[in-house]
Parts: C-alpha cells; structure tokens; sequence
C-alpha cells in the first residue's frame, strides 16, 4: 500500500524545479492524507513529528516560484487518468462538477465577498462572506461504490478584477462558463470521451456556447448531462421553407413547454425500472429532441421522468445515448456531494488561512455595485503577492485533493482483507470498501512503523530528515 503511495507522488517530480520542494511536496501530502485534526498546518507538523522550525519552511513552500500551479494540477489529472481505475460506461469517462462555498473572516484574504446561500438545507445562513470554489472531477471504481477524485479545484468568484494584472490566471468569465472549461480542461487528460454531470445551475447558452468551443478546439470531446428547470422552454425544428419563398431560414419552430409534455405526450411514456440513487426504482419516461437556447438554437436530447412522485427534466448534449442511460448517468452526480463532506470534514480541503497585508480589508457592509476594493490596488508589489497568496490558498486545496484521491483509490484496489486486522467498529459498517477517514486512522497508526521498516524508501528519507529529535537529550530543547 505504501508502494502504491509512493508511485502515485513520484509521479510530481517533473513539475517541481527544484529537490526541495518537491520534498516538501511529499511531505505535506502524507501529512494531510494522517492528520487527525483540521487545524492548519500545524497539524501536519504534530502528526508527523516534525521539528517545530519546519512551519516557516512550509509556509514558504506555499509561496515558493518553484512550482507552477496550471502544471501541477494538469499533472494530477494526467496522473488520474492514467494510473486510477477510471469508471467507464457507454465508451465515456465519468466527469462531476459543482461548486461549492466556504465561509471565510479573515479581513484580509483575497477574494472573500458576500455570497448568496442557495443550499436547501436550514443549517446554512441565507448569506456569507467567503470564497466560492468551483471543483471538477472523475468518477472510479465500480457502479456501486464509486469515489469522486477531484481534479480541479479553483476561486470562481470575487477576483474579477485582478483579471487585467500581470499574472493572473482570472478570466473573469461566470462561474458556470469557469465550470465548463475547468471540465473541459482535465477531460483532456482522461483516455476516453466524457459525460460532464451538473445540476439545473449550468444549462444556460453561454456554457453550452463555451462546451461547443471547447469540443472544437480540444481532441477530447465533453457532453453535458444535467437537470432543467421544469419552467424551461424548448422549440421544434422550423418548418420546410415553401419553394420560392423569400427572406432568411427560420432557425427555430413552434415553441415548447417543457413541463407540458408531462400531459400531452403521457401516452409515449415507458416504465423501466433503474439503478437510482443507490437503489432500483421505477420510472416513466420519455424523450424528445428539440431545438434549445435562446439565439442558440441547439439541438438536445430532454428526457421527462417521473419516479417517487417527482417530476424530473434532463438534458443531453449527446443524442445517441438511450434516456434510460441519462436517467441513470445523472444519478453518479451526486458523488460530489460525498466528495465534498470527505474533502471539507475529514481532508480539511478548505481549512486554509493564508492572507496577505496587501490585500484590502474585507468591508462587511459594502454596498451592492459599489468598486471591489481590490480595483484600488495599483502597486505591482501589492498586486503580485495578492497573486501569491490566491495561488498558495489554489495549491493548499489541490494537495489536499490528491491526499484524497490517493485514500480513495486505495480503498478501491485493495481487498477488504488487507484493512481487516484495523477495522474499527462502525453502527452502519461499510461492506465493499472503507471510507476515507477509516483510511486516514489506520495510515495514521501504522506511519511509524513504515518510517521505521522503510528507511530507505524515499518518502521516510524525506519526513525523517525534518522529524525532531526526542532523545531524553533534547527533549528538554523541544519543550
């Protein structure tokens, strides 16, 4: 397992310039993939026994010009695609995307504003300042116990306007085109063609307009699958122009009410019973291609479904695929639900803390339409380590995603015999495989005896050259 561990991060050494830090690389990953607790990096620090002089030098790392963050991202997605048991069905890759919002007080971390809470659940406020990350990634293992590895993970909102300063990688695009190309990007990576999943958020003409572009400019091909609004309207192809009649094509014909279709075609509905959401269940449905998006006019495959009472409307940018299979691919989106508990409670994904004295003071009571106060910064030096700090928060989230892809893909390859001697005892056990925070106590239990076994390996080589010394010497120093 260890093995393994150490094939998947050895894997990083091109894309860090210098020795260094990619041993600090290493280091906080394996510290991250252990850590018992989400208190900054001084939990890697405690977990893995290092010196206490190391903190500073972890800090830097974060800021260090030894790395590039597009390469190492782009070199974890080729990583997944290669070496990861990738999920396949229909000839397709699995991709997942959603965003997600992380409360944030600092007063001086870039990118934090005032956010609208569109959650259903009521544990959440209805507003928050905070960071809005967008996040991208792949489905593994088999139907029913699959694992979102998350590719891609970046600020989507309230950087806008250091899209125009030197460095920035911002583009200033809506969070829905940001989710379309961030998809787009590490399906390049993947071995086959993709189904994209997103919820009723991402329908819209700008991100299909966006995927369009994508597919003609990438080798790798992206459909969407997603949910609609049932107030969504659809239009059928125009009519035959008559011979001789004069004036421009129509582009589009009678229009649709999508939820109208429920009743006026209730007799072309079949039921079929599909693996849903963990279970079988019985759905009607049926489909229809039509002609979608305003000035667009792109043809789409809509499935109606109604199971449990709902009523549920699809897209598909794909035509060829069967509405069953879309009924069914849909229900894979929710993996990124569980993905993200894992990456927020467990990995601590996004328990950062880096700031910067230049950033301006987040201002609470802003007004709406009022200047970001980052649009006042004018000096190069400001500017550039506010950059830096937006790429040290990037790469603290990307590390802890690879420290979670490494875990779950461990929990899918290895037989559930190679964990038994560590099970602990759980109310509802887990039959197929062990879950993530399972995985982290029992690597966590055994890091000393691996270090100890392993010496010469090259993971301990690097964590004991910056492990204390608690010799009953210099106990007394580390006190």
């Amino acid at each position: 397992m260890w093995n393994r561990i150490e094939e998947i991060l050895s894997g990083f050494k091109p894309v860090f310039s210098r020795v260094s830090a990619y041993a600090w690389y290493v280091v906080v990953v394996i510290g991250l993939m252990i850590r018992s607790d989400r208190l900054g990096l001084t939990s890697v620090i405690r977990d893995l026994a290092l010196r206490p002089d190391t903190y500073e030098r972890m800090l830097h790392f974060f800021r260090s010009e030894a790395w590039d963050l597009e390469r190492v991202r782009s070199k974890w997605a080729e990583i997944v695609g290669e070496k990861f048991p990738l999920f396949e069905k229909a000839g397709h890759c699995f991709l997942i995307g959603d965003g997600t919002k992380q409360a944030k007080e600092g007063r001086r971390m870039p990118g934090v504003k005032k956010l609208a809470q569109e959650s259903e659940t009521q544990s959440k406020p209805e507003y928050l300042h905070g960071h809005h990350w967008g996040c991208a990634g792949v489905l593994i293992g088999r139907e029913k116990t699959l694992s979102c590895v998350l590719l891609s993970a970046r600020i989507h909102d309230g950087l806008q306007a250091t899209k125009d300063w030197d460095g920035s990688a911002v583009s200033g695009d809506s969070h829905v085109v940001e989710m379309i190309r961030d998809g787009c990007r590490v399906a390049q990576h993947l071995p086959k063609d993709s189904l994209y999943l997103l919820d009723r958020y991402f329908p819209t003409v700008p991100a299909l307009r966006e995927l369009e572009g994508q597919n003609a400019a990438n080798t790798r091909k992206v459909d969407m699958i997603a949910r609609m609004k049932l107030s969504a309207v659809a239009y059928r192809e125009p009519p035959e122009a008559r011979p001789g009649q004069r004036g421009r094509k129509a582009r589009k014909g009678e229009k649709v009410r999508l939820a109208d279709l429920f009743e006026t075609e209730r007799a072309s509905f079949r039921t079929k019973r599909i693996w849903l959401y963990g279970k079988k269940q019985s759905v009607s449905y049926h489909s229809v291609d039509l002609l979608w998006g305003q000035g667009l006019y792109r043809k789409v495959r809509f499935v109606l479904a109604e199971y449990d009472g709902k009523r549920v409307i699809f897209i598909s940018t794909n035509l060829n695929l069967h509405p069953s299979s879309i009924i069914r691919f849909y229900g894979y989106r929710f993996r990124i639900e569980g993905a993200f508990r894992t990456f927020k409670l467990d990995l601590g994904g996004l328990a950062y803390r880096f700031w910067s004295k230049s950033a301006p003071r987040l201002n609470h009571f802003r007004k709406k339409g009022a200047p970001d106060a980052l649009s006042a910064v004018t000096s190069p030096q400001e500017r550039a380590r506010i950059l830096k700090t937006v790429r040290a928060t990037e790469m603290y989230a990307l590390l802890c995603s690879i420290a979670m892809g490494i875990l779950q893909t461990l929990s899918v390859e290895f037989p559930l015999s190679v964990f038994a001697p560590f099970r602990r005892y759980q109310r509802t056990a887990s039959k197929d495989k062990p879950s993530e925070a399972n995985l982290m106590i029992i690597l966590r239990s055994r890091i000393s005896f691996f270090l100890a076994s392993h010496a010469q390996n090259e993971i301990p080589r690097l964590i004991r050259r910056l492990q204390a010394d608690f010799s009953p010497s210099n106990s007394a120093k580390i006190a």
